[in-house]
């Protein structure tokens, strides 16, 4: 019997996994941004969203930037508006559990936070030199995750460039010519309306090709963000009780360790030669949990 949506939906949430709490988290400031201007609007307070976005959101302007050096982090996790969380999350979900299974999930949270950097200061360098902004560079503001959700999104498209994913009415495209189109809308977008927003994008997006791009050669600038993190999470997690077993089996070798470390490496490179070549899809039940077992220890 198939699962429903509800299930599968209700699963996602509760497994907890590092894609979870991140469209965990978007959506609840979404929430509780939301519900706070809808509270001042029944008791006439107008203008809480503008505050919001002042206090929340990343300016352009160097001044405030420094004097609300918060925004940099918050405005990744600000929306106001519904299709504008709806389409960032699909894009996080889609993006996100590739990333996960091909990359780690140990990677996903210091490449979202990195790609929103990169956007925000892309977006606020362009501001300052370009002039088409001089007129708002006063008071222009950015939020929303689409340069960290497209960080993410590019990256595993620079990683795994010809896998295939199937979309609706479309059939199965490569990766590649996905994230080349998310490229080119934005770039010729800019002059036509939010040229903040896509500017930012742009910059995400050149900091999931550059860091995919490290990883591909062995380099991974995040690594140590990433154990930080983990750490820190650590501390605020249930530590389960201390038990003692005994084994009788003696422990494996150096080279007995490094000789299964090379079997799962081939094993990985033949799988994801497959995915490239057939799609998912074409994997066995086997394959599938190998996949996500190696994906679990990255």
């Amino acid at each position: 019997m198939q699962p429903s949506i509800f299930s599968e939906i209700r699963q996602f949430f509760f497994r907890g996994s590092v894609l979870a709490r991140l469209v965990g988290i978007n959506l609840a400031v979404f929430l509780a941004v939301n519900l706070i201007r809808v509270l001042f609007f029944l008791f006439d307070s107008g203008g809480i969203g503008e505050n919001l976005s002042q206090w929340l959101g990343i300016s352009s302007n160097v001044h405030v930037v420094l004097h609300r050096p918060w925004t940099l982090l918050t405005y990744m996790f600000l929306h106001f508006d519904l299709l504008h969380i709806f389409f960032n999350m699909i894009v996080l979900y889609v993006g996100g559990r590739l990333f996960s299974d091909f990359i780690g999930s140990d990677r996903l949270v210091p490449t979202y936070l990195f790609g929103g950097l990169a956007g925000a200061v892309f977006y606020v360098v362009s501001f300052n030199i370009f002039p088409a902004f001089r007129d708002v560079v006063a008071f222009s503001v950015a939020i929303g995750a689409s340069a960290s959700v497209l960080a993410i999104f590019i990256a595993i498209a620079v990683y795994m460039p010809n896998y295939q994913l199937p979309l609706l009415l479309l059939g199965r495209i490569r990766l590649k010519y996905i994230a080349l189109f998310f490229v080119v809308m934005d770039l010729i977008s800019i002059d036509k309306g939010n040229p903040g927003g896509h500017l930012a994008h742009l910059g995400g997006a050149a900091w999931g090709f550059f860091y995919a791009s490290l990883l591909k050669r062995g380099l991974d600038p995040a690594r140590g963000i990433g154990a930080w993190m983990d750490a820190v999470a650590g501390l605020f997690s249930r530590r389960p009780r201390m038990r003692v077993e005994y084994h009788r089996d003696r422990p494996i070798t150096d080279e007995e360790y490094n000789d299964q470390k090379a079997a799962d490496r081939e094993k990985m490179d033949d799988i994801l030669d497959k995915i490239s070549r057939f799609g998912y899809d074409s994997l066995t039940k086997e394959e599938k949990q190998f996949l996500f077992k190696m994906g679990d220890h990255k």
